[in-house]
């Protein structure tokens, strides 16, 4: 058993979360003032788009926390509005924790040395153990193995997570990620590294405290991928808007349909203006679109992934 190993193990709070509610939808929570429905928006300036940015999250919050094990606020999206955007995220941050879901900071943050301490020390814990009270954080592995050590430790002190991006879901990644080093994909090499912390960090269990993102638009990779690092959650981007199917998430969950979460953002938040959910519900019922598509999206994973065992 690893030093410092608690009942506050992140990989013991996510399985329990995702067989609490059965699935292992993660929704991401994008929001955008031109796509916000109708209302929410009253005023200009960053802080009226700051206080509609916290009313709607909290509204897709209030819809998916019965029916989801986590949220995935994007930071870039709060950050943009300056001083009044850090506000609302942790207002939205607390929200969600307050209503049960585990909270995966998509910060994707990573530096050398005393910086990469101070990411992790800001995002990393859940509650008041860390200033924004983040469950877990995306971070970037390229500046290195003595980079992400940082993380490591302050997850590990704090019962946090982080998930390491390895294979991600844009067409442009493959530009570095699939770089040939040493006679494979430099992804493969992260990959193995990643592998390494997982099972450091997993001790007895199945799966560490630090995962991988790899996205659903390369299914064969991400089939790959599971059998590269067996310890490691996955958090799979690029489902939905960005082309992934549930078929393409099947090969990354275990037998008992664990070990993998499947993001959604702009395909469920913004529902209401997407087919089919805009003519049944339109703008003015906006959050039953949100349910519907959350809904939806379970019920494919189950049909589809091993994900289905879980029920």
């Amino acid at each position: 058993m690893l030093n410092g190993m608690n009942s506050t193990h992140f990989s013991d709070r996510l399985t329990a979360a995702v067989r609490r509610v059965g699935n292992p939808v993660l929704v991401g929570l994008d929001p955008r003032s031109e796509s916000l429905p109708p209302g929410l928006l009253a005023g200009e300036g960053a802080e009226a788009t700051a206080r509609a940015y916290v009313a709607f999250c909290r509204g897709v919050i209030d819809v998916v926390a019965p029916l989801v094990a986590a949220v995935k606020p994007q930071a870039a999206f709060f950050e943009q509005l300056g001083p009044a955007g850090g506000i609302a995220l942790r207002e939205v941050i607390a929200y969600a924790a307050r209503q049960g879901l585990l909270v995966i900071m998509d910060g994707k943050r990573n530096d050398i040395g005393s910086t990469a301490e101070g990411y992790a020390q800001a995002f990393l814990g859940p509650g008041d153990s860390s200033p924004w009270g983040a469950d877990a954080l995306t971070v970037s592995p390229y500046l290195g193995d003595d980079s992400l050590q940082p993380f490591f430790d302050v997850a590990l002190a704090r019962g946090a997570g982080i998930f390491v991006l390895v294979k991600t879901s844009n067409p442009g990644g493959k530009r570095f990620q699939d770089l040939v080093a040493e006679g494979r994909p430099l992804y493969q090499h992260v990959a193995e590294y990643v592998e390494v912390l997982a099972q450091q960090s997993a001790g007895e269990r199945p799966y560490g405290f630090v995962g991988a993102v790899v996205g659903a638009t390369y299914p064969a990779q991400l089939a790959e991928l599971r059998q590269a690092m067996p310890h490691a959650w996955l958090l799979i981007p690029g489902y939905g808007t960005q082309g992934g199917t549930a078929q393409d998430c099947a090969a990354a969950f275990d037998a008992a349909g664990l070990g993998a979460i499947v993001n959604n953002s702009r395909g469920i938040i913004f529902a209401h203006s997407r087919p089919p959910y805009a003519e049944r519900f339109g703008a003015s019922r906006w959050q039953e679109a949100v349910e519907a598509a959350t809904c939806d999206m379970i019920a494919e994973l189950k049909s589809h992934t091993p994900a289905g065992k879980l029920s």
